[in-house]
């Protein structure tokens, strides 16, 4: 092996450094751990076993806890098994925790009873980054993504699922006792063993039936029409692939767009964001500590009571309307074609009629005027227009809210690009920690700890990458 480095002899002694302290360099994150978790008052936050009991065995201080847990999700070690073994050899985390090494259970136990206190440590991070000026503009990009959950697709239900896997278990057990009565006919040579067999078939088909009627009781009684059997919490939702769905989680962040450091950040087993936008809005602005915030998302979140309810609180939302018109689709002329006088409450026509008001009604709660002009049965556009005698044209009575949001966007285009490249990329990066794998906690409070670490985690990394590690320490100990 000439001319490449050569390995040292495994049996030649060495003068080690005398301390773990020399292992440590200045640039070392675990440095910034440290710091942070020391600046924290535990108690404050939530957490149990900040005061040291006078009876029993002593435990280890919830801050070794903390120090070992955001250590393993900016290391991508998320198991307690791994960061058990971690602890026993990890020089860096020796270092942080003082050689001590708390076994798997321990930490899991940590993570489930003070799953409050971890997320406020994740808010009091956000604290921190606006004392220290990293929130210089009120503009969020607000999105979602689905994380699966410790639950298997078969092992969750829906009324389709359960209609589909009862009627296979039905046709199933009819073919098996065809083929038993084919043999009590002699049309097919008997055979003692098959016929054992499918009559044992039968039965456990039978035995599943009756557990499924059991299950459809449970989802029936439920009141999103799901049960899950290994998470109970998580929820069957459609994915972008047509045709596919995971079961698991749908998480909501709000990501600032200078940094883009996720501001805010919620975990919920709803599958659709229709109703998320204003609930977004509103912690996002709470947690920047201003009074005015823009909030850019995309189609998914387009609601018109949603868009009304943050223009009502000051808060100035960004999101593209949804491309949904039957007509266009049928090549006729939709609404965007129509356009509203507001001084003549009336709509202009693409033949230049005039379709005026004619009567309002109430559809799911809102206050929709109907429209159309006198002039449809004898317009020459009609068949490019409508299939029907008149077309009819809705407008809820708080639309102008929506035209002055469609304006915006209409003046600054580039809002929804500067969204794409802000809030779609945080969770490129979490799920890439994650690895292609799912949560490893189960029900809705367990998870919502575990996501704030992944979210502690990646601002932890972020603000390193902004100001420096030195930097930060120095920040954190002021």
């Amino acid at each position: 092996m000439k001319r490449f480095i050569e390995e040292g002899d495994r049996s030649q002694g060495d003068l080690l450094p005398a301390s773990i302290e020399e292992y440590v360099s200045e640039e070392n994150p675990v440095r910034v751990i440290d710091a942070f978790v020391s600046e924290l008052d535990l108690a404050r936050l939530g957490f149990g076993g900040v005061e040291a009991m006078n009876t029993g065995r002593p435990g280890y201080h919830a801050a070794t806890m903390l120090k070992i847990y955001l250590y393993g999700y900016l290391n991508r070690i998320q198991s307690t098994r791994r960061l058990e073994r971690e602890a026993q050899r990890n020089l860096e985390l020796m270092w942080l925790v003082g050689r001590l090494a708390p076994d798997f259970k321990t930490l899991a136990d940590f993570r489930a009873e003070n799953g409050g206190a971890i997320k406020n440590v994740c808010r009091e991070f956000i604290v921190l980054c606006r004392r220290w000026g990293l929130f210089a503009e009120a503009l969020v990009a607000i999105d979602s993504s689905k994380f699966k959950a410790v639950n298997h697709r078969d092992r969750n239900f829906t009324s389709n699922k359960m209609k589909t896997r009862m009627a296979l278990i039905e046709k199933s057990i009819a073919e098996y006792l065809e083929q038993l009565d084919r043999m009590d006919r002699k049309e097919a040579p008997r055979r003692p063993r098959q016929s054992a067999r499918l009559k044992e078939r039968i039965a456990k088909l039978k035995e599943e039936m009756k557990r499924l009627r059991g299950l459809k009781a449970r989802m029936e009684a439920s009141p999103d029409g799901q049960v899950s059997l290994t998470d109970p919490d998580a929820r069957s939702m459609a994915s972008q692939g047509k045709g596919t769905g995971i079961v698991g989680y749908n998480v909501q962040t709000a990501v600032d767009t200078k940094h883009h450091l996720i501001v805010t950040h919620e975990v919920t087993n709803e599958g659709s964001d229709r109703h998320q936008l204003t609930k977004m809005a509103e912690a996002a602005r709470e947690a920047l500590g201003t009074k005015t915030l823009t909030a850019v998302a995309d189609r998914g979140y387009y609601s018109g009571e949603e868009i009304k309810a943050c223009d009502d609180e000051g808060i100035v939302p960004l999101v593209p309307k949804c491309l949904t018109s039957n007509n266009r689709a049928q090549g006729l002329y939709d609404k965007s074609d129509f356009v509203y006088l507001s001084k003549r409450d009336a709509f202009r026509c693409p033949a230049g009629e005039y379709a005026i008001w004619r009567f309002s009604t109430v559809e799911h709660g809102m206050t929709i005027h109907k429209y159309w002009a006198s002039a449809c049965p004898r317009c020459a556009l009609r068949s490019k227009c409508t299939t029907g005698k008149y077309r009819r044209i809705a407008r809820w009575e708080h639309e102008e809210v929506l035209d002055r949001m469609q304006a915006r966007l209409d003046r600054d285009p580039t809002r929804m690009q500067l969204r794409r490249q802000t809030a779609e990329h945080p969770f490129g990066t979490i799920k890439s920690w994650m690895g292609a794998t799912h949560f490893l906690c189960r029900t809705l409070p367990r998870v919502s700890a575990e996501m704030a670490l992944h979210v502690l985690a990646y601002n932890l990394k972020r603000v390193m990458k902004i100001m420096g590690t030195p930097q930060l320490v120095a920040a954190l100990r002021v």
